[in-house]
């Protein structure tokens, strides 16, 4: 798997307060830090803030316009984790976090060179932000149970599947459980959610057939994968792929040098990348669900 001691320990922030400086101190070790929350642990201080409206921004109408409590109340958290930590990399306020998404719903921060990404798994928040190139995170229940004769194709690549199929029928779902959330995080991280085939690449040790987020072969190390367990019942996977310095222009002769090279932005690839696995339908409207949406639906929507 890729190099995980690249990505710093997930932080527990308990609240608006944080605590915030071991994120920033990822930040400036590692390029890139992840937090990890409940939405109880936020919600007194979401609904008792006066400045909520500021702070929500453009999704305010929709916070506004959920019916369903419990999602509301998980909805206006995760963007409150979302803002708060932001803020914190980017040493801003967190009203002054313009957060935004793309046509696939993955978020992004407006004029920032910081990449972002969400996951929420029942009472659950996390969030990575790096400043080095694309961050996946993804989150579920550790004692989720997998039905692995089903999904098992549908998830692992062949040489994952040959280490799997030895192990005892306990230990082999945790493991595809392990993987199911290294390659959701790796497929946010591009922007593609359920439209990438996850038995067509590996995220273990030599992991093949992994893109770069201009949807060309990634180089060798380029990714880093980890997997940890938080708040005693959860795993929280973050996939991250460091991007090449752009080269520094021409300088001509007599003039100074250069300014420091500075990191390509990642275009977006949402929409652009076809269904490769034969058993998974794309997500689009009157698609029939392949194994993973249905599973996917059955455990909630992020």
């Amino acid at each position: 798997m890729g190099d995980a001691t690249r990505i710093s320990p997930p932080v527990h922030v308990r609240g608006p307060g944080g605590p915030w400086e071991p994120v920033r101190g990822a930040l400036a070790a590692r390029g890139s830090a992840v937090v990890h929350t409940t939405w109880g642990e936020w919600l007194p201080a979401a609904l008792t803030d006066p400045a909520l409206r500021a702070l929500l921004g453009r999704d305010w109408h929709r916070y506004r316009h959920t019916a369903d409590p419990a999602a509301r109340h998980r909805f206006v958290t995760s963007r409150l984790v979302t803002k708060y930590t932001a803020a914190a990399a980017l040493d801003l306020l967190p009203v002054e976090v313009d957060l935004a998404y793309r046509s696939g719903g993955r978020p992004y921060l407006r004029g920032t060179g910081l990449d972002v990404s969400l996951s929420h798994s029942d009472e659950v928040i996390a969030v990575g932000v790096s400043r080095v190139g694309r961050i996946g995170v993804d989150t579920e229940p550790a004692g989720r149970r997998l039905d692995f004769g089903l999904l098992n194709e549908h998830i692992c690549a062949p040489g994952e599947l040959r280490a799997l199929l030895p192990l005892p029928p306990r230990v082999r779902e945790r493991e595809l459980l392990r993987l199911w959330t290294l390659k959701e995080a790796y497929s946010k991280a591009l922007g593609l959610g359920l439209r990438l085939g996850f038995g067509d690449f590996s995220v273990s040790d030599g992991g093949t057939n992994l893109l770069a987020p201009d949807d060309t072969a990634a180089r060798p190390g380029a990714w880093a994968f980890a997997t940890h367990q938080v708040l005693g019942g959860h795993l929280l996977s973050v996939a991250r792929h460091e991007a090449l310095p752009q080269p520094p222009p021409p300088r001509a002769a007599g003039t100074s040098s250069p300014p420091p090279a500075r990191l390509a932005e990642p275009p977006a690839m949402d929409g652009r990348f076809r269904c490769r696995a034969a058993g998974l339908a794309e997500s689009r409207p009157g698609a029939a669900p392949g194994p993973l949406e249905k599973t996917r639906t059955s455990w909630g929507r992020r």
